[in-house]
Order: C-alpha cells, then structure tokens, then sequence
C-alpha cells in the first residue's frame, strides 16, 4: 500500500487487507521512489484515501505526479500482469489523474464536505473486485467526488461502471461510485468499503440494518492475487 504526506486511511486499509487475508505493509511514495521493487514485488497496490499533500493543488494531482514519476512504466507492467490496483476516495482521484482511469472527479454538487453512509450497488462489469458482490453500505467523506464522465453508456458498454450509490449523494453522473479500467484489475471508488469491515462499524448495527460488509471487495482482490 503507497501513502502520501496527508494519507490518512492507509492503516484502515491495513487492517481490511489483513482481515481478507492478505499481508500488508505501508510504504511511503518517497520510499517506493527510491526502491520501486517495493511495489513491483508486490502482488496487490492499494493507493489509500485521505488529504494527499492537502489537497493544496487539487485532490490527488500532487499524489498522481509522485506516482507517476516514482513507478511509471513499472505501474503499467504490474497492471498488464493482471495484478489488482485499488484507489480508494483520494486514491480514487489519484488513479484517475494518474491516468489510470477513465473519467474526472469535480466538486459535489452541494459545494461542500460530505460524510454520511451510502449504499453500493455493484454492476455488471469486468471488475474483479466487486464480481458477485452484494449491495453493501460504507461511508463517503470527500469534497471532490461528483463523478464526470462525458460517455456513460460506452463506459457501461466497455463493461467499466463496477459500482452506483443507490442514493446518488454528490451528483455523480450515472449514480457512478466506482470504475474499472478495460482489465478489469484496477478499481477506483470514492466511497470507503475500508470502514466497514466489521459489523460493529456501521451506525446502525445493533438494528440489523447495516447491509454487508465491505469487505467482501477486499477478500476478491486478494483471491484474485492468489489466482495469478
């Protein structure tokens, strides 16, 4: 998992990853700059959520160029080898500007900060994260998650649309909370499945209404990593 000055989900992450089976380490973007092999070694990269750089140049530009400059050709060797990639909330936004994903992320229609629950309903799609999923609940908490996309119907056609808010929270066009590149193997969301592993963590566990985990997403990509 690469984290960046600001990253403030990455130990969240750790722990879903853990709980799916996998064992994870953090790795800084200047760390993975120096020894890229901390990353191309790897059998799964998760860029994790949070306020890279603090957003000080918009969200995840500062993050995207580090990637991009830090691993370069190497990132798209780990992708064309089928390994899973995951960006999550402002890994989301970095994957997208890193060019990894298709589409933009602007500011919620509200003009504001939102934090709430949402419901996920997962698509038909390539995604080999969210294959077989259920509906499930997990939170948002961003600024800059209204989803852009000026093709929505040939992105459903490429089989790219993996996830829709049941309840479109920030204007996203399409109700879209997540995408997948042509593979299949790389996945943004702006929602975070992370924080909602157990069953304790959704607000309203005690009423049996919190809807399945997100961690199911977490435990396909690691089974996928298996499978290579």
């Amino acid at each position: 998992m690469v984290a960046a000055p600001g990253t403030n989900r990455d130990h969240d992450v750790a722990f879903a990853l853990e709980l799916a089976g996998a064992t994870p380490s953090i790795v800084s973007m200047a760390a993975v700059a120096a020894c890229p092999r901390l990353v191309t070694g790897a059998q799964i990269l998760v860029v994790a959520g949070g306020f890279s750089h603090a957003d000080a140049l918009g969200a995840g530009r500062m993050f995207a160029i580090s990637l991009q400059q830090g691993l370069g050709e190497a990132l798209r060797a780990f992708v064309a080898d089928g390994k899973p990639v995951l960006g999550i909330c402002n890994g989301f936004q970095t994957l997208v500007r890193a060019g990894l994903l298709p589409g933009a992320l602007g500011h919620n229609v509200g003009g504001g900060f939102q934090c709430e629950w949402v419901r996920l309903e997962p698509q038909p799609s390539r995604c080999i994260w969210t294959r077989e999923l259920e509906p499930f609940d997990c939170p948002i908490a961003h600024g800059e998650g209204r989803y852009v996309n000026a093709d929505v119907t040939a992105l459903e056609h490429a089989g790219q649309v993996a996830l829709r808010y049941t309840v479109n929270p920030n204007g996203s066009v399409g109700d879209i909370a997540g995408v997948c590149d042509p593979s299949g193997v790389v996945l943004g969301l702006m929602p975070h499945p992370e924080n909602h592993v157990v069953a304790r963590q959704h607000p309203l566990h005690t009423r049996r209404c919190g809807g399945a985990l997100g961690l199911h997403l977490f435990e396909h990509g690691v089974a996928h990593a298996r499978s290579l």
